[in-house]
């Protein structure tokens, strides 16, 4: 990574305090199972779990979960992981900022957001750091500050989590 994209990359995920992720396509491999009954169940990583304990633990940083979707599984998965900041069934995820920021006495800069599709936009347009999974759209990677290496579902919010925490953890200009 060139100096200066790595010291602008610090600069920004030294101000983080949130870090919001959607879900299909990010904590999801974007597969979900149907029977007659409807939704089965959505595949998740264990790792990207990992990351929202580690940034927690190493960093004091909560995390959130906003997607379009409403579902079951996703309720389940915030729960286990104590994520206290879920939204579920946000069609225009940037209007849920304010209440974001009054809720965790934040500025737009000290959020950081891991998306994958085109109803990510807006949202990212007006934070402080964003990423997209190595499968995300083009859009999407055109536009985020890192593209992660790993594939949305296969572990892109860890590796997300984990440059946070380096370029937080790392004293070095």
């Amino acid at each position: 990574m060139p100096d200066k994209l790595n010291k602008a990359l610090k600069d920004k995920a030294q101000k983080i305090k949130l870090v919001l992720t959607d879900n299909d396509g990010v904590l999801t491999d974007t597969g979900v199972y149907y029977s007659d009954e409807g939704e089965i169940f959505k595949r998740f990583s264990i790792r990207d779990g990992m990351g929202v304990e580690r940034l927690r633990n190493e960093l004091g940083i909560e995390t959130g979960i906003i997607t379009g979707e409403i579902s079951g599984s996703i309720r389940k998965r915030a729960e286990k992981l104590k994520i206290k900041n879920l939204f579920l069934g946000a069609k225009e995820k940037h209007l849920l900022l304010t209440e974001i920021q009054e809720r965790n006495n934040i500025k737009l800069e000290n959020i950081a957001y891991i998306g994958d599709d085109v109803n990510d936009i807006q949202l990212m347009k007006l934070i402080g750091l964003t990423a997209s999974p190595a499968d995300g759209m083009p859009e999407i990677r055109n536009l985020v500050d890192y593209v992660c290496q790993q594939k949305g579902g296969h572990g892109a919010f860890r590796e997300f989590a984990e440059l946070i925490i380096a370029l937080n953890s790392n004293t070095k200009d």
